[in-house]
């Protein structure tokens, strides 16, 4: 019995810092550690200063999930002050995030996911002539494509958001510019713009013939655009067997409105949909370096462990639902919207085709939403309430995020933030083990993992970390 330890990382095309280390038996991971190593601090930045600094501080977390981090701020002070954003606000809100949240999936597939299948250790694949000119970094067409639907889409974020990252537009009370006709006519132009670009290149079938997949196999089997190029290569590399998780999945729910959520929330366990109870949440530091005990994130602490002891190995606290782990993300989602195909690829095991096929789905879904939302939009409404933040109170921002459920929890005494947690979805999918010694869910996703003679740093291993797309500068916020 042959046995070998591995250190990977940094990994590429990841943001942020991360480091797995790998036990490795007779060619398959064993046990795997996910180590976060970057601590920045930000909740206790935000101690002791005025609770609406949060919508200014929070956002700068991350580059790429900022609006997030706004609409999680936003939503947290709104709670505190137990007033509701005005309807149309929220609409705007919802709008700028599914924004966001789509870049974040259309980078994701074609920047930091499909480039691994360009690589050489492919050459001699059916479909790796394809990958090498669609994927290739910084080379590939698909890359230069997918820059640009980006950018474009981005214009409605600058029109009424007026920046992107770190727009402040998004308050507790809606949004701080109310768009003008004129205004609607270019959203629903630019996202006409982007539907053919998803039609002409991601799924070469019209949207909504993605979006009512209804079974696991007519997900995998799509034939068409570079979401058919990736079912042909899941096939051929049985990806559907690659990185099965917890299949345990948590979502908040996505984009609410004045009615519903647009995604619902809840959690998905043995087959079946239940209500989430958020405070089942616990944060175990167990083999973190921070300092205290198991807490909910409402009255939480972060206090770095500056000895570093060495039971711990991550910046990263254990957030777990009721003592037990939850993968998060696009696929979780759509896994608890009841989605029939999602569901039915959940019933099968949570794999790296799940989640990219998550994202696609997603992707597909959000654009439909778009649409109807900016046909709802009436200029003529408010778009912003008056929501004063109470001199005392708490408040939690549930969001979804790109990568899955994003929670602010914030505590005001006398006028200033006396506390402020977060967790955000990489938290809960790259956190290390527990006091019970369970791992994480990208922990327990790497075990089987073939890992190849003289491998250093194993493609499959790659393959399973990235189909999480993690934001480590998120995760230790």
């Amino acid at each position: 019995m042959s046995s070998r330890n591995l250190l990977v990382g940094p990994f590429n095309r990841v943001e942020g810092d991360l480091e797995i280390r790998l036990e490795v038996a007779d060619g398959k991971v064993s046990a795997a550690f996910a180590n976060s190593p970057l601590y920045r601090g930000f909740e206790p930045m935000l101690l002791g200063k005025a609770p609406i600094d949060a919508l200014t501080i929070t956002p700068r977390i991350c580059g790429i999930c900022s609006i997030s981090q706004s609409a999680a701020a936003a939503a947290a002070l709104g709670s505190a002050a137990g007033r509701p954003p005005a309807p149309q606000g929220a609409l705007a809100t919802a709008l700028l995030h599914a924004i966001e949240n789509v870049c974040d999936h259309l980078t994701h597939f074609n920047l930091f996911f499909m480039a691994d299948f360009a690589r050489p250790s492919y050459a001699g694949r059916d479909w790796h002539p394809r990958a090498l000119e669609r994927f290739t970094a910084m080379q590939g067409s698909a890359v230069r494509q997918a820059v640009e639907a980006r950018a474009q889409l981005l214009h409605i974020v600058g029109l009424l958001g007026g920046k992107w990252p770190h727009t402040l537009a998004i308050q507790a009370g809606g949004v701080t510019r109310a768009p003008t006709a004129r205004d609607k006519v270019r959203f629903a132009s630019t996202l006409a713009a982007f539907r053919r670009y998803l039609e002409t290149v991601v799924f070469g079938a019209p949207v909504e013939a993605f979006a009512e997949l209804a079974t696991a196999e007519a997900i995998s089997s799509w034939p068409t655009g570079d979401a058919g190029l990736f079912m042909e290569i899941a096939a051929d590399l049985e990806l559907c067997k690659l990185g099965r998780g917890p299949d345990r999945y948590l979502s908040y729910g996505a984009y609410p409105l004045a009615e519903e959520r647009s995604f619902g929330p809840g959690v998905w366990a043995g087959g079946r949909t239940a209500a989430l109870s958020t405070e089942d949440i616990r944060e175990d530091l167990s083999h973190a370096w921070m300092l205290g005990e198991e807490r909910h994130p409402a009255n939480g602490q972060t206090v770095p462990d500056e000895e570093m002891r060495e039971t711990a190995y991550s910046w990263c606290k254990a957030p777990r639902l009721a003592g037990q782990t939850m993968e998060t993300g696009a696929f979780a989602r759509q896994v608890i919207d009841g989605h029939p195909a999602a569901v039915e690829l959940a019933k099968l095991g949570s794999s790296v085709l799940s989640r990219v096929a998550g994202r696609l789905l997603e992707i597909a879904r959000t654009q439909i939403l778009m649409e109807n939302w900016v046909k709802s939009v009436t200029p003529e409404a408010s778009f912003m309430s008056d929501v004063p933040v109470p001199e005392n109170g708490t408040g939690k921002g549930l969001v979804e995020a790109a990568r899955g459920a994003l929670g602010h929890w914030v505590h005001i005494e006398n006028g200033r933030i006396a506390g402020y947690q977060i967790i955000a979805p990489t938290t809960w999918n790259f956190s290390p083990r527990d006091s019970a010694g369970h791992p994480g869910p990208v922990e327990a996703a790497l075990v089987g993992a073939p890992v190849g003679e003289g491998e250093d740093t194993p493609l499959s291993v790659q393959h399973i970390v990235r189909s999480f797309d993690p934001c480590m500068v998120c995760t230790v916020h």
